[in-house]
């Protein structure tokens, strides 16, 4: 029970973190900030869903599409790691920028959960978390862990408006910037835990 519990408390706060909820939060204030609260609401919502359909299909077959292309686990690793410390960067130096889009366009699917929260870094760590479960009740209990990560988002979006006016765009600034440090340390974990196996 201990150990699931453990699995569950990781797995939710490296997705969580993977996912980059403030810069997300920040991209959702900009790519709406014409809309009614109503209308964020929704997009909100249809965020939520897409990134969960999106989630669940790489995370509970990342062993089948490792087999269908003839790539190791490991070697995976290293290149998810290395692509989500890129992106870790870019978020730490202030790079990572959101244009605001003609609000008639409907943003939630593409860029906001495509490929705003599930970037390419976010897809590779994905699919290495999800392949590295080995047994029915390690993916049970992790498939919740990325489900209660979702939705954390979901809820993070949905209160963008209120949380805005309380911390301000400093401060949302100064917490993606620590979101990026939390980042890039586990794309250095993922990399080098690929490498150590790579090489032994």
């Amino acid at each position: 029970m201990a150990e699931m519990l453990t699995l569950f408390i990781n797995v939710f706060l490296k997705i969580f973190m993977i996912f980059t909820p403030f810069f997300v939060m920040s991209a959702f204030l900009s790519l709406t900030r014409d809309e009614s609260q109503a209308e964020r609401h929704r997009i909100a919502i249809k965020v939520t869903l897409a990134v969960t359909l999106t989630c669940f299909a790489l995370f509970l077959f990342g062993t089948y599409i490792f087999a269908l292309f003839g790539i190791t686990l490991d070697a995976f690793r290293i290149g998810a790691g290395a692509v989500l410390f890129l992106s870790a960067v870019s978020m730490i130096q202030g790079k990572a920028t959101v244009s605001p889009q003609d609000s008639k366009e409907d943003v939630a699917v593409v860029p906001l959960a495509i490929p705003i929260t599930v970037g390419p870094g976010t897809i590779g760590a994905l699919l290495v978390m999800g392949a590295g479960l080995e047994t029915i009740p390690e993916k049970v209990v992790a498939s919740l862990a990325l489900l209660c990560a979702i939705l954390s988002v979901g809820g993070l979006l949905l209160v963008a408006g209120r949380l805005e006016r309380f911390l301000g765009q400093q401060g949302l600034i100064i917490l993606t910037k620590l979101t990026g440090l939390f980042v890039s340390a586990i794309a250095a974990q993922i990399f080098f835990t690929g490498l150590k196996n790579f090489l032994s």
